[in-house]
């Protein structure tokens, strides 16, 4: 029976193959679109079973190929773009295909973990597992909102375990080739590398210059969680998958540079050393922008997840640490 991992050559797909891998799991099938050919890079050190382009795959799963094959399915892929151009294709592939591969698991009755994101939270302050503190921005936010309003009207009549995880903002290695749409850790130190200091928005939304505030996830405190339920398989639902902690952009910058440098200064005494600089804050950004988010874990701690996330100090650090390894 096989696992299958689909956007298994992005950021989380491919650390939790990874982690599938440690725990001897190698029946995998890797679904993903390979359009960008970077991802590659993300699937090389992994032992799959299989690879299939993300089309192939679900023209023969609804056609009954996959039938009593498949234990588990973990949905990672999207378009995680939030700034994308063609809303009827974030739409496509976010909502539409992963209500085609919901609908087949429930009729096999096979396990379904998916990808959800904070972004169908939008400028709110309350992160709860809540349609009152839904409020998304973009259509981003929208695709990931609206299937999760289809995953909460299928879950009292379920045949399978059904959850989705509302990643807040990860960061860690694998995620090269997403471009402008990395974490601010690696631009941050892409920057830094390449131009010897590091660049945030001032001030806005009511906070001063890189106090802006994000609740910061490794991506193997990520992968933890997505485990931790793939073993549980009669916990269903969907619940936040963040630190619990929101942590300014002003702590992942003092993260990375002190890493790099072997010091241990603060954000302000960085600034005025001219290692970080304030630029403006993007006017077409405003009205579409989470100035702060911060996971409300009771839900997942209620399901009985009681292991500790990383804090930026640590978690950027340990990352950064890689990244220096690998220049």
């Amino acid at each position: 029976m096989r696992t299958v991992v689909t956007g298994a050559a992005g950021f989380i797909g491919s650390r939790l193959v990874r982690a599938l891998n440690e725990a001897g799991v190698t029946e995998i099938l890797a679904v993903d679109n390979l359009e960008n050919p970077a991802k590659v890079a993300n699937l090389a050190a992994l032992d799959i079973e299989d690879y299939m382009d993300k089309r192939e795959f679900l023209a023969r799963l609804t056609a009954g190929h996959f039938d009593g094959s498949i234990e588990a399915l973990l949905h990672q892929g999207a378009c995680s773009d939030t700034m994308h151009p063609d809303g009827r294709y974030v739409m496509e592939n976010n909502y539409q295909y992963s209500k085609a591969l919901l609908d087949w698991a429930q009729e096999e009755e096979v396990p379904m973990l998916y990808a959800s994101s904070a972004a169908v939270y939008g400028a709110g302050r309350a992160f709860v597992e809540e349609r009152a503190c839904e409020r998304p921005l973009n259509v981003y936010g929208y695709s990931k909102f609206l299937f999760d309003q289809y995953v909460r009207r299928t879950l009292p009549a379920r045949t399978a375990q059904v959850v989705g995880l509302r990643y807040f903002n990860v960061y860690g290695p694998g995620e090269a080739h997403k471009g402008r749409m990395a974490s601010v850790a690696y631009h941050a130190w892409r920057q830094l590398r390449t131009e010897g200091r590091v660049k945030l928005f001032v001030g806005s939304h009511g906070y001063g210059d890189g106090e802006q505030r994000r609740d910061f996830v490794h991506v193997d405190d990520a992968v933890r969680v997505n485990l931790f339920f793939l073993e549980r398989r009669d916990v269903s639902g969907i619940f936040n998958c963040g630190s619990g902690r929101a942590q300014s952009f002003n702590a992942v910058a003092a993260a990375v540079i002190n890493t790099v440098r072997g010091t241990s200064c603060t954000a302000a005494e960085l600034a005025r050393e001219g290692l970080i600089e304030y630029v403006p804050f993007p006017a077409q950004l405003l009205e579409r922008y989470q100035a702060y988010t911060e996971a409300d874990l009771a839900r997942l701690r209620e399901a009985g997840y009681s292991a500790r996330f990383m804090p930026v100090e640590e978690g950027v650090a340990a990352y950064v640490r890689e990244l220096e390894e690998g220049r």
